[in-house]
């Protein structure tokens, strides 16, 4: 494990590892290369550090929470503000100033909103290398940071994203685990508008610095090292090659289950625990009436599950991650409207030409064997119908 400095590219290119590697979720990345242009015409020159976490330095968990539907038009003040108001919050009911942020998960938008934070406090916090979950997640029972005894989830503050002190929403919640958390989360991220930002699990000398062994580490340089990979291709790269780099830099097997499909109908819904709910329908030809092979994939907000027309067992079953990548544009993307645009017209309800292919990541095994993780994520897939056996480790 290093220690790295990273500035805007370095920002760009863990944007970019990270649509890919999030499994469809964890923000925008439309979102976060404007939010990006936008730090880039501030004028944003600085470096932010970011390191495995050193049991010593107050911490905690920073996001952005609810529906990347709802989310669609965040912006940099948007991110700066909810970051801000989240942080003195957490800050002001702890009594404990923080001195480095980690991500819940990775994703477009949550592996950026540390490190904005970060830059905010212009160099007096860090930011940790790693994740809770090696992928973007629908909640937060399904992460690492649950299997820490002495990690209690709260106090999470939730904050909303006003600029004037005076009028800001926030809510401080205390409960004993990050299920009921969740539950109480949904309804004060909806009262905000869909999304919040969100500042939890703090480890601090309280708990004996409790973050220390409760995160998967490393995933911030590995989505770096992808993005990287992408963004200095002359052209897009092969998915073979893309599934062979995450093996390589992950060391989890990676595999291409789909290569070159197109996008042939979308249906997504908004809950009102701010989770974007869709059926993603992935065919051979453009044209689906010509299609000799059809799959369908189910998200909550994130991927959970692909099934093929023509198989009675599923292609892929969360908690193993269902990674979008597009030979015809070289990036990943997410299941935000947005980024499906590039690759479905929603006003003609047909594809718009371009080509997507799905890679297979295993969970990383910190993640599988926490304990309940497997079981939420179990939870999740019932509730989409699919009730079967999951996939081991």
């Amino acid at each position: 494990m290093g220690t790295y400095s990273y500035g805007l590219a370095d920002f760009q290119s863990i944007a970019a590892g990270a649509a890919v590697l999030a499994s469809g979720g964890g923000g925008s990345y439309n979102d976060a290369c404007s939010i990006l242009q936008e730090l880039a015409a501030q004028g944003f020159s600085g470096q932010v550090t970011v390191k495995d976490y050193d049991g010593a330095t107050p911490a905690c968990v920073l996001a952005i929470m609810g529906s990347p539907d709802a989310a669609d038009s965040l912006d940099l003040t948007t991110i700066q503000n909810s970051i801000t108001n989240t942080v003195a919050v957490m800050e002001l009911n702890t009594g404990i100033l923080l001195g480095c942020f980690i991500p819940v998960e990775i994703g477009p938008i949550n592996s950026l909103v540390p490190l904005i934070g970060a830059a905010l406090s212009n160099g007096t916090v860090w930011v940790v290398d790693g994740d809770g979950a090696g992928r973007a997640v629908p909640e937060l029972p399904q992460t690492t940071f649950t299997g820490g005894a002495q990690l209690a989830p709260t106090p999470c503050a939730l904050a909303n994203d006003v600029a004037d002190p005076s009028q800001i929403q926030s809510s401080v919640l205390g409960a004993p685990t990050a299920a009921q958390v969740e539950s109480l989360a949904g309804g004060v991220v909806g009262g905000f508008g869909g999304y919040s930002g969100i500042a939890m699990w703090p480890s601090n000398a309280n708990n004996n610095f409790a973050l220390s062994g409760n995160y998967i580490p490393g995933t911030m340089e590995q989505a770096r090292q992808l993005g990287a990979y992408l963004l200095g291709a002359g052209s897009p790269q092969a998915t073979s090659d893309v599934a062979a780099k995450i093996t390589s830099l992950t060391g989890r097997p990676a595999k291409v289950v789909l290569k070159n499909f197109y996008i042939t109908a979308v249906t997504q819904s908004t809950s009102s625990a701010s989770l974007d709910s869709g059926i993603i329908r992935l065919d051979n030809t453009q044209d689906p009436s010509q299609s000799t092979e059809t799959h369908y994939l189910y998200n909550l907000n994130e991927n959970l599950l692909m099934y093929s027309t023509a198989s009675t067992s599923p292609d892929i079953i969360a908690p193993d991650s269902i990674c979008y990548y597009s030979e015809s544009t070289g990036r990943g993307f997410s299941n935000a409207s947005d980024d499906l645009a590039i690759y479905f017209d929603a006003a003609t309800g047909q594809s718009t030409g371009k080509q997507v292919s799905i890679i297979q990541v295993q969970t990383a095994s910190l993640l599988y064997n926490t304990p309940g993780v497997v079981a939420s994520f179990a939870g999740l897939l019932r509730n989409i119908g699919y009730a079967g056996a999951m996939p081991s480790a």
